[in-house]
């Protein structure tokens, strides 16, 4: 890992040096043979539970000395304080780890240790050296506890459990009968968390290992025996030990007694079909009155126990082959991903897409063992399997079966190196998604409380997950933390908002306006884009038009060079009964004419007047009146709107202006920048709500259609430059 970009080629992002990743690749690995091709298949597996990373919430400033280990280093406070004023940039937080690890000062090691790995979790070799650090200060328990923690966070992590066996082994009284079963009990926890994993022959290989270490070798054999089904980088080297192992002991002493006496008797029989014949054949030959020399009965020979080893290896032999398969098919994927590990660095389009594509195989995998082997392939399965490589929607990964565990254990894997990407959350949480409730939240939780504290989208789309499933409370928390993170995100606001009036809580959702309107003062265009929120709400809920009203006119205060504000006070004006609203529509259009517009939109607040005038004045003067001042206006400008004849507008051009007007509905999310997080694909639209005011709302005139005012809905239904009213 890296202290500072300069650095970087000497560590990785866990914390180990970049010629130790995550995952080694050993010589001994062999690749599968060229004429290998990519076959479907699937695979058995264990069910992953999903990781329990640390909350972030727990965490607090240590006190001082906890181990008597003297004051603390004197830069120790500048770094801590650093990291912390800018929690989201790396070399910070290893700046301040490094200094603590050259100090060797056990308190703000730890410290400093506690607070990194809240926020990186995923990175290992920290774990590690953590363990090591109590290990060094004679807290043994407290390093058990370390690793156990860790492996809580990471339990994919093959380094991490070989490192939490070996500090077992190192403190443990092997004397005592209890330590050999915990030290079993530890292994398969291991592999049954991390052993379906490409890169898992250490683990397997020391659990072996371990075994003939302890005399246990029908042990040794039953774990060599499940390797040899799972799919691994160097799969070859386990058969190839598996017989060596075999060789090297009596048959007896390796296997299990109910396939050793299959076998023996099987052996047996066979060997006593070839002694007969034999000495038939003896018979015919042997001088007369020679006797045949006598075998002693029940006796096994090694002739015997070779043909026994030779039976073993036929059955294991269809096993290794059926697995040297499944490598076949999944080697190019897995020699395509060159980050396994996680590191803030970003990853690359070609990295990216290639985890992409390795999901869908496995997923189209999954689904292809799950049909009736029996049936006759269709057009629809074979363009299905063509397809096997393309990206699958989320309706096609919903159909999940029940042995999914590969396809749960490769996502785990991709969101180790891409945690810091949205995209491959949202596409695992989908795929949960059809589980249950329980298995979707952790995954939520994982994601926004640990490495995606700052992306709006997912968030919203787990504050949307909790509505949906009538968790209203979970809702607006998920809601608030985001706030919190991300504050001046406008869209997160307007959420909240929405929230409360979909539950019903229309005073509150009143309220959060009303305190947003309040808060931006000092921000003008924000504090408009609040204003005629709120407004339209007090308008069109709240049937309170004086207040939207004064709302509006207290944000003309603040910003009267607004137009959009001028725009929503006149549709408020205009919306109500005609008869009592000419002079409030004709004060509000005189006030927009006086006000610092531009021209363009001082003419359409003309129009709009004029029109009100035709469509609703009592006296043809007062039209006459209007009709005027609008040509005065359009002399004034310089300049007039050509319009079609008899004032229809060309139908075209009111389909595209209708089509502005919906499009002005949507949303244009703004997310705020993360160091080192790149934002791969643009977020989607979210409908009925506007977007972030972050950097002054720089997109907001667009969203309006100005100039056309598409979204407020005022056409200028009538040409009032083609002389319809005579000159006064």
């Amino acid at each position: 890992m890296a202290a500072a970009e300069g650095r970087e080629e000497e560590m990785s992002g866990n914390g180990e040096p970049e010629e130790s990743p995550a995952m080694e690749t050993s010589e001994d690995s062999a690749p599968p043979p060229a004429e290998m091709t990519e076959e479907n298949g699937g695979g058995g597996g264990v069910v992953l539970e999903p990781p329990k990373g640390p909350d972030p919430a727990s965490f607090t400033m240590p006190a001082a000395t906890e181990d008597g280990d003297g004051e603390i280093p004197a830069d120790f406070e500048r770094l801590w304080k650093a990291a912390h004023e800018s929690p989201h940039d790396f070399s910070s937080w290893t700046d301040l780890l490094q200094y603590c690890e050259q100090e060797t000062h056990v308190t703000s090691s730890r410290r400093a240790l506690k607070a990194f790995l809240l926020r990186y979790p995923l990175c290992y070799g920290y774990w590690k050296k953590f363990v090591d650090l109590e290990r060094r200060a004679g807290n043994n328990d407290r390093a058990e506890e370390v690793c156990i923690e860790g492996l809580q966070a990471i339990p994919l992590s093959v380094d991490l459990w070989i490192h939490y066996i070996n500090l077992l082994l190192g403190t443990l009284n092997m004397n005592l009968p209890e330590s050999p079963s915990r030290i079993r009990g530890v292994f398969e926890d291991a592999v049954v968390a991390a052993g379906l994993d490409f890169h898992s022959d250490r683990l397997w290989d020391l659990y072996v290992e371990w075994e003939k270490e302890q005399g246990n070798m029908k042990n040794a054999t039953a774990v060599l025996d499940r390797v040899l089904k799972v799919p691994t980088q160097l799969y070859n080297t386990h058969y190839d030990k598996f017989k060596e192992h075999l060789n090297g002991h009596e048959p007896k002493e390796v296997l299990c007694p109910e396939e050793y006496e299959e076998l023996r008797a099987l052996c047996r029989q066979s060997q006593k079909a070839e002694r007969a014949e034999q000495a038939q054949e003896a018979e015919e030959e042997r001088p007369p009155g020679e006797e045949e020399p006598a075998t002693p009965e029940g006796t096994d020979t090694e002739e015997l126990m070779q043909k026994i080893r030779e039976q073993v290896l036929v059955h294991r032999d269809k096993v290794y082959q059926d697995n040297e398969g499944e490598v076949r098919k999944r080697w190019h994927f897995e020699e395509a991903i060159k980050r396994p590990y996680f590191h803030v660095k970003p990853l690359d389009r070609v990295q990216l897409r290639a985890w992409h594509t390795y999901l869908d195989w496995e997923l189209a995998q999954l689904h292809a063992d799950t049909r009736d082997p029996t049936q006759e392939p269709t057009q629809a399965t074979t363009e299905e399997s063509e397809a096997a490589a393309q990206p699958r929607e989320a309706s096609q990964e919903a159909a999940v079966p029940r042995d999914d565990h590969r396809v749960r254990i490769l996502f785990e894997r991709c969101l180790i190196a891409c945690a810091l990407y949205e995209e491959f959350w949202t596409r695992y949480i989908q795929y949960l998604e059809v589980q249950s409730v329980d298995e979707v939240r952790p995954a939520y939780r994982r994601a926004c409380g640990i490495h995606l504290t700052s992306k709006p989208n997912i968030h919203m789309q787990w504050a949307t997950y909790e509505e949906r499933n009538g968790d209203l409370t979970e809702a607006r928390r998920v809601l608030e933390v985001l706030e919190k993170n991300v504050p001046g995100l406008a869209i997160v606001r307007l959420r909240r908002a929405a929230l409360e009036r979909r539950a019903g809580q229309l005073d509150q959702s009143e309220a959060l306006l009303t305190e947003a309107v309040a808060e931006s003062k000092e921000r003008p265009t924000l504090h408009a884009f609040y204003s005629i929120k709120l407004a339209r709400l007090l308008l069109k809920l709240g049937r309170d038009r004086s207040r939207a009203r004064r709302v509006l006119q207290e944000a003309l205060e603040i910003s009267p060079e607004n137009d959009k504000l001028y725009m929503n006070l006149l549709e408020l004006e205009v919306s109500g009964d005609p008869r009592a609203s000419a002079e409030a529509v004709q004060e509000c259009v005189t006030r927009a004419l006086a006000a610092p517009l531009t021209s363009h939109a001082k003419i359409l607040f003309s129009e709009r007047g004029l029109q009100f005038a035709e469509d609703y004045n009592n006296s043809i003067q007062s039209v006459l009146s209007a009709y005027e001042e609008h040509q005065k206006l359009l002399k004034e400008v310089g300049g007039t709107k050509r319009e079609a004849e008899n004032g229809d507008e060309d139908p075209e051009k009111l389909s595209k202006s209708e089509e502005s007007s919906a499009v002005a509905e949507s949303v244009a999310e703004a997310t705020p920048t993360t160091p080192h997080v790149p934002i791969t694909t643009p977020p989607p639209p979210v409908m009925g709500a506007d977007a972030s005011a972050q950097a002054g709302y720089a997109g907001y005139s667009s969203w309006y259609q100005q100039p056309q005012y598409g979204s407020y809905g005022y056409q200028s239904s009538w040409n009032y430059n083609q002389g319809y009213y005579p000159p006064s």
